[in-house]
């Protein structure tokens, strides 16, 4: 092992691997990567990463609930390695450098063993990583063509990067990647969600460059994960932005969240989307939104469920990654482009996954129909007959409407929609909706979601202030709403809301029965609580993307009572996209 300014270079395991490579951003500061190559002089294709997770920290160490799950339910993501160079949320190298790869590992400004002031998602970090793009692609063991991967923090930032255009970058792989901060992570139809400001308690402050001896240490070279120098907790301080605090004075989407997000008219690479059914609450609604709307020519979306880190490392992820990166990083004919737009693991009851190739999204054959709210029920046809009202505590567990047992299976695959007619006691009030399906003894059946195990089948959510929407980008089974300033309600006055519900796959079976329960607060699964030991909530069903800030619900406003409107004039339904079989040709 040599030691010096520019690093730890060994090599080990039929790779020669560089620690801590140092790259000079156009401001000066250094950052730090790893790099994992065939000891075999050439040129080589890139795939990079840049996040805040800290490069040095084994994911079994790190995330060891998260690893253990991976372990045992699907033993072939840590089969073929020794998993000595896992890092959370990025590649093997393991699992890529024999197959002719370079592995570059980044650590973003401010963590790890990067310097510098720690600011997510912002236009300095996209410049940043444009610039490790270029600086990848121009070494003289890169073949020039750099290819983007990884999960979450990792896929996020490549929607920005790529609109960029790096000269280098050659395709990008979004898994589980959101898109638009406000509508995707921050706010959830406008209400705020706390899972950003546990996230960076738990999983950045932990990793902060700077941190030094009062952090982990690398078992690969015996060196701080965190940097060289131990500073004080008010220096530490000091070099992060106020996360939680701007998301709470940025209560409407503007310029704070348009430059962290994608701009998708400028992101023309070769683009491989792989989003999870079970993400309601982060990265699901951007994976969709960013294939429909990314500029590129070249361009496929990928779903699946399960968990949110596994997938992406076991065979059928892995392969489906390289088969991509293979086609636009190394030119293989490899028969990549017969693959069809649209690769969907279609959800069954009792996780069980069919996979089904499709030409668009949504699916063209869609029979979109609406179930319209009456009584305790939903039917199929608007009821006839005089005004109901059904009202609830705004902060309380609501109403649920459900259809009859289904006679036959129907399968719901697509985004759905809600049109309510609501009323307040005070001037606002917040919109939970939740799409369900019980089974024949009338218990609800969940699934595997993102990272907790007790995920229903779809959420949306809605301030009614902010019922607002934008005529241009609204579609009938997508609502667009604005978010540009708040519009208070008349107490007692009725308001027609229309409701996005995120995403979703699930062949329903003939028996079991769907419905839409409206409340005024985060859902909730009626058996226990689950844990991972890199949240620092026990998980109720909706994991860690819950909506319980006291300062963006203060109880004078969302604690009075909610009121739905149903029949006379008012017709509200829940829009479902029903598929039908595919016909055999």
């Amino acid at each position: 092992m040599d030691k010096g300014d520019a690093g730890v270079r060994l090599t080990q395991d039929n790779m020669l691997i560089e620690i801590d490579v140092p790259i000079a951003m156009d401001d000066g500061v250094v950052l730090r990567a790893d790099i994992f190559r065939p000891v075999e002089a050439g040129n080589y294709p890139v795939i990079i990463s840049y996040g805040p997770y800290g490069k040095g920290l084994p994911f079994q160490t790190g995330y060891k609930t998260a690893w253990d799950i991976m372990a045992r339910e699907h033993p072939d993501a840590v089969a073929g390695t020794s998993s000595k160079y896992a890092n959370w949320e990025v590649v093997d190298p393991e699992k890529w450098v024999p197959d002719g790869y370079a592995v570059v590992r980044v650590d973003s400004r401010g963590a790890g063993r990067s310097p510098g002031y720690l600011d997510h998602h912002s236009r300095r970090e996209t410049q940043d990583f444009y610039d490790c793009i270029e600086w990848a692609g121009a070494q003289p063991w890169s073949n020039g063509k750099v290819g983007l991967n990884g999960i979450s923090y990792y896929a996020t930032n490549q929607w920005r990067v790529a609109g960029l255009a790096p000269p280098h970058l050659a395709a990008i792989c979004v898994w589980e990647g959101y898109a638009d901060r406000y509508r995707d992570a921050t706010h959830h139809g406008g209400i705020a969600c706390t899972f950003q400001k546990n996230w960076q308690e738990m999983q950045v402050k932990s990793v902060q460059h700077g941190r030094g001896d009062n952090g982990p240490r690398s078992p690969l070279t015996g060196d701080t994960v965190c940097g060289p120098s131990t500073l004080s907790e008010q220096e530490m301080e000091h070099n992060r932005s106020k996360l939680w605090p701007e998301i709470i004075d940025n209560a409407f989407d503007g310029d704070f969240y348009r430059v962290r997000s994608a701009d998708w008219a400028k992101v023309k690479v070769p683009l491989l989307s792989c989003g999870n059914w079970g993400g309601q609450g982060l990265h699901l609604r951007g994976n969709i939104e960013g294939f429909v709307h990314a500029a590129s020519e070249q361009k496929w979306l990928e779903m699946h469920g399960g968990s949110h880190w596994a997938l992406f490392y076991t065979d059928y992820g892995v392969d489906l990654q390289k088969r991509f990166f293979d086609r636009f990083l190394k030119g293989k004919q490899n028969g990549w482009e017969k693959q069809p737009p649209v690769q969907l693991q279609i959800r069954y009851p009792g996780e069980k996954f069919v996979l089904r190739h499709e030409g668009e999204w949504p699916i063209a054959r869609t029979n979109w129909s609406r179930a319209y709210l009456h009584g305790e029920t939903l039917v199929a046809e608007a009821p006839q007959g005089g005004a109901a009202q059904v009202t609830f505590d705004a902060t309380g567990e609501g109403v649920t409407f459900r259809a009859p047992p289904l006679k036959e299976s129907l399968e719901i695959t697509g985004p759905l929609a809600a049109k309510l007619y609501v009323s307040s006691s005070t001037v606002d009030a917040d919109v939970f909706l939740i799409f369900r399906v019980f089974d024949r003894a009338g218990d609800e059946v969940v699934f595997q979601g993102a990272l907790d195990p007790h995920t229903p089948v779809a959420q949306g959510w809605l301030r009614a202030s902010h019922r607002e929407l934008d005529p241009v980008r609204s579609l009938p089974y997508r609502p667009w709403h604005a978010h540009a300033s708040a519009q208070p309600l008349v107490p007692g006055d009725v308001y027609e809301l229309d409701i996005e519900i995120w995403p979703t796959s699930i062949v329903i079976p003939a028996g079991y029965s769907y419905g839409l329960t409206v409340r005024g607060t985060d859902y909730e699964y009626a058996g226990p609580a689950a844990t991972l030991s890199n949240m620092k909530n026990p998980m109720k069903g909706c994991g860690p993307f819950v909506h319980d800030d006291p300062e963006d619900r203060p109880s004078d406003i969302f604690g009075g009572k909610t009121t739905l409107h149903i029949g006379g004039r008012h017709a509200p339904y829940v829009l479902l996209p029903i598929v039908p079989p595919k016909q055999e040709s």
